[in-house]
């Protein structure tokens, strides 16, 4: 059972049209968001892609290096494998961040200009 009320229905005048879209998404302002977005994101997922091989093909090449013990039995892949873990909730948090003062204002300013509030 749902416990939420949908959403008021729109009139169909109300929704932008087709061409409105267009144009918006050629704009220069939607050109600077998408950049604003794809400048973080494109050399961050890069970065986790390459950390994340490499901690693969250590796994894989360097056995010897990876089974060298840290503390008691505490080894080198585990310590990895743990800050993948690590890394994955630190790039969330910073992409979230930065979405919320960067990405949103500007998407929200769009999104209002859309729906007639500006």
């Amino acid at each position: 059972m749902a416990t939420e009320t949908p959403p008021p229905a729109k009139s169909p005048a109300s929704l932008p049209s087709t061409e409105e879209f267009t144009e918006v998404q050629q704009s220069a302002e939607f050109g600077e968001l998408r950049r604003a977005h794809r400048s973080f994101a494109f050399p961050v997922t890069i970065a986790f892609i390459t950390w994340y091989l490499l901690y693969v093909l250590l796994s894989n090449y360097a056995g010897s290096f990876m089974g060298t013990k840290v503390a008691g039995n505490i080894n080198v892949a585990l310590v990895l494998g743990l800050a993948q873990f690590l890394t994955t909730f630190l790039i969330a948090w910073w992409y979230a961040r930065r979405a919320a003062t960067r990405l949103d204002p500007r998407a929200e300013a769009i999104k209002s200009r859309m729906e007639g509030g500006a």
